[in-house]
């Protein structure tokens, strides 16, 4: 595996003076980049907010977690193209929204006996395409 390559340097804010909120921070920023990574896999589960969460989080807790999560191969462009964006194109949303309803829709088969596990995937799976789709839109460059 390939060393991620040198992110640009981005206008990070600086790390909290407090040492215990520095702790707290890295703590949910690893637990969003972990929920991040398993909603890969994840029906309904989605992976952009957890990782700009992540990157909001390591920004304030650890400048060095900060600048891997810039320079990672897969999330740091996502995180790159947030923070010069604040939105993602249409293309980009429809992607994301897409493949969780296709996933949900494999999972949902596996679940049509158990009525209760069913009914929480559809709503973890209403609830990923609502937040994405509450995202700010942006027009593709052209």
């Amino acid at each position: 595996m390939s060393a991620p390559t040198q992110a640009p340097s981005a206008p990070a804010a600086a790390p909290h003076r407090s040492r215990t909120v520095r702790w707290l921070l890295w703590l949910a920023g690893s637990l969003s980049l972990a929920l991040g990574i398993i909603g890969v896999v994840l029906p309904g589960l989605p992976t952009t907010p957890f990782v700009l969460l992540a990157a909001a989080c390591y920004a304030r807790a650890s400048p060095r977690l900060y600048g891997w999560l810039l320079g990672h191969r897969w999330m740091g462009p996502m995180v790159r193209d947030w923070e010069t964006h604040r939105s993602l194109t249409r293309r980009t949303k429809r992607v994301a929204q897409v493949s969780m309803l296709v996933m949900v829709g494999l999972s949902a088969w596996g679940f049509r006996d158990r009525p209760w596990a069913l009914a929480g995937l559809m709503a973890a799976a209403l609830v990923g395409v609502w937040v994405v789709a509450r995202i700010p839109t942006r027009q593709p460059p052209e």
